[in-house]
């Protein structure tokens, strides 16, 4: 029985508490779930978990426990983001008092000796590790066999529990294992499993000597710990910021060990030996020998290509790879627009007969008003499009569940390079369609901070779904529902046109911003292929229903506050003469602010109208539509709820009787939507992950600036061509 709570809940001084870790890709995340009961993303993609989640697990009736969730990391020697936040918990471990009862190290076993070596690295640290050899039913089905209990002495783990988390085997032993240690710890052999011998040896005991002086440490975490300072630079950073802020350390004594530790490197090269490596070369040369041994690892048929590696021969190649990729986006880009016609009709008609009822049944007055005009016919024109973002969520979390996402990444990955970005930087951009923010969050695994960066700021250039509903009204209302080359829907193919204009656009900023933006970069691409598998319906259904609820919720209590103020800000001042509704709404409070900007915006085809929903866009995107709506609801009292895109269609100039808007307004208006900075959300997260509001405040001015001149170029080069 689980009983779960809020993601990232601290964790009190008194709680008995256990940590997951793993690499990317290895299950840890479904095995959180299942401890805990919580709905933590899943895919079949490295970098998911991007930061600390905590949950709650009972283990029997009267045993209640947390279980921290810490992202993927390959080591504690960290290359990115997301590995430096396991690095510094670890530290945190070594050298405060509040460590977990047990670590649980989640293991691929179908790749051990990759997995095996951050395992090795927590074995280190005088906290029992029960093993947890998740996907062991790929290994039954490749016809391997592992003998745990062999494996399990040879490592000196606490425990080794084969399990599946797909098929959701093996959790129950979890549970009682993780019980029996909590109750009865097995701490692993206090020396190191392989031996530092000779020059080495020599020259790294003063330093193994200083941590088991200065902090009581076991020789096997001294001189690990000894091993990978010297090597890695980044754990040395985090080492003195530890000591320091815990007050372990005089500066004096911090200044030594910085000495020692420059004098170490300097010695070992003299004697011909690269200090980066020598923790990798100690620990993989014991796990070669371990794994190599024959007793704890059998493998039949190895050299039988696996299914995965069939499929990508065909999906990876060189030349079709790419072309496959590019008609994979076509059709899903397309399906939004085709697929979503049926339930957005159903949606629109649900709304429409809401606004009826309402004004049968409710007395006159300004409450009904506010009620049909600002909240129905606000909220209820973006309420619409839930299906288009729903699909495009579906088709996303597809990708990354089967597997298919990292083969694009390293598919892509010499093109991505030509940018300045690499493999690693297609994830990121890929959920930038469904929203930036999560994006950004995923640039956590790009390891140089110059490819971060770029990433970061090209980022917001994929059309989110929230620019879905701008795009999708615009469609609706000015491009023809018609057939061209025999094959070719235009309006899906407009939606595709928009999509890829984002994309494009954003690589070849790429390029620049690598051009312009000094900083030092070293970066290496090196991504695990995860087997392909089918996905979990479970687990798609529940990010589609998660992002939709986001979207009810959180999108839509902005959406709500806007309409409500909107409506007060075109409803009011109330006209003391007997003025038409239109003439009434241009002397609004909001038609005097459309008004003024309308001098700006005019050269791009927009009228005070469209002005106020750039202004209300800033908070959301999608407030255009629910702008709009409002305006026309107010501008149409009487007649129910109103159509926006076929407001928009009737909508004519009261001086010349000729239609206000037309087919280049809607595309100018759709490629301002494309680059225009309109989400104050995006900014306030950049904001966080670059520590700066420099960069920010860059993307703003770049995107606004990018999003008002392609905009004057479509129309005003439109209308030379003779287009209107």
């Amino acid at each position: 029985m689980t009983e779960p709570s809020e993601l990232s809940a601290p964790i009190a001084k008194d709680d008995r508490w256990i940590a997951l870790v793993g690499n990317p890709n290895c299950g840890k995340t479904a095995i959180f779930n299942q401890l805990t009961g919580l709905s933590q993303k899943v895919s079949n993609y490295p970098g998911v978990t991007v930061e600390r989640k905590v949950g709650q697990a009972r283990l029997g009736t009267d045993l209640q426990i947390k279980v921290l969730d810490l992202p993927g990391s390959y080591s504690i020697a960290p290359e990115s983001f997301d590995e430096r936040i396991v690095t510094e918990q670890v530290f945190d471990w070594i050298y405060d008092s509040k460590k977990p009862d047990v670590i649980i190290s989640v293991v691929d076993a179908t790749n051990l000796s990759r997995n095996l070596f951050l395992t090795s690295q927590m074995l280190d640290l005088e906290i029992p590790v029960i093993i947890a050899l998740n996907m062991m039913d790929r290994v039954k089905r490749k016809h391997q066999k592992i003998n745990i209990e062999l494996l399990k002495d040879k490592l000196g783990a606490a425990d080794i529990i084969p399990m599946s988390a797909t098929e959701k085997w093996g959790v129950k032993e979890l549970r009682d294992s993780i019980r029996r240690q909590i109750e009865h710890p097995t701490p692993s052999t206090p020396e190191l499993p392989f031996r530092i011998i000779g020059s080495v040896n020599e020259v790294l005991s003063p330093l193994a000597a200083s941590f088991e002086k200065d902090f009581k440490s076991t020789p096997r975490l001294a001189w690990s710990q000894a091993l990978r300072i010297v090597a890695h630079e980044p754990v040395f950073d985090i080492f003195v910021q530890k000591v320091s802020a815990m007050q372990l350390g005089t500066p004096e004594k911090i200044k030594d060990y910085q000495n020692l530790r420059q004098k170490i490197i300097a010695r070992l090269k003299s004697l011909g030996i690269n200090a980066q490596t020598l923790e990798a070369s100690y620990r993989y040369g014991w796990l070669d020998i371990l794994l190599a041994d024959g007793e704890s690892l059998v493998i039949d048929n190895i050299d039988d290509p696996s299914r995965s590696e069939r499929v990508d021969k065909v999906l990876t190649h060189p030349v079709f790879g790419p072309i496959i990729f590019l008609g994979i986006l076509y059709f899903i880009f397309h399906s939004i627009f085709s697929w979503a016609t049926l339930p957005m009709n159903l949606i629109d008609s649900g709304v429409h007969a809401v606004g009826d009822f309402i004004i049968t049944n409710m007395p006159a007055g300004i409450l009904k008003d506010l009620i049909v005009e600002g909240i129905v016919g606000g909220v209820g024109a973006i309420l619409i499009f839930l299906p288009q973002i729903l699909i495009l969520v579906f088709f996303l979390t597809l990708l990354e569940d089967s597997g298919y996402m990292s083969r694009v990444a390293f598919m892509l990955d010499r093109y991505m390079t030509k940018v300045g970005l690499h493999g690693r930087s297609m994830l990121p951009l890929m959920t930038g369609y469904a929203c930036a923010i999560p994006g950004i969050m995923a640039t956590r695994t790009i390891e140089s901070w110059k490819e971060r960066l770029i990433t970061i700021l090209i980022l917001p250039l994929m059309s989110c779904s929230a620019r879905l509903p701008v795009y999708t009204l615009l469609i609706a209302a000015f491009i023809p529902a018609k057939t061209v080359f025999g094959f070719v829907d235009l309006q899906g193919f407009t939606l595709v046109l928009m999509y890829f204009l984002g994309t494009v656009t954003a690589l070849l900023l790429a390029v620049v911003f690598d051009k312009f933006i000094k900083l030092e970069s070293t970066s290496s691409f090196i991504m695990e292929m995860p087997p392909y598998r089918v996905p979990m319906m479970l687990s798609v259904t529940r990010q589609v229903y998660n992002r939709g609820k986001a979207f009810l919720l959180n999108a839509g209590k902005i959406i709500m506050t806007m309409s409500i103020v909107l409506w007060f800000l075109v409803y009011f001042p109330r006209p003391e003469s007997n003025l038409n509704n239109t003439s009434h709404i241009e002397n609004s409070y909001a038609g005097k602010v459309g008004r003024l900007i309308e001098p700006v915006i005019s050269p791009l085809g927009f009228d005070w109208k469209i002005g106020v929903g750039l202004l209300t866009s800033f908070a959301a995107r999608e407030v255009m539509v629910s702008t709009l709506a409002t305006i026309y609801n107010v501008e149409g009292r009487g007649e129910g709820v109103i159509s926006v895109s076929e407001a928009l269609r009737s909508d004519t100039d009261p001086e010349t009787g000729l239609p206000r808007y037309g087919i280049l307004m809607a595309i100018s208006l759709m490629v301002y939507y494309v680059f225009a900075a309109q989400c104050m959300a995006t900014f306030a997260i950049v904001r966080e992950e670059t520590n700066s509001w420099k960069w920010p405040l860059f993307m703003v001015f770049y995107m606004t600036s990018l999003a008002y001149l392609s905009s004057l170029i479509v129309y005003q080069g439109g209308r030379l061509l003779g287009f209107s």
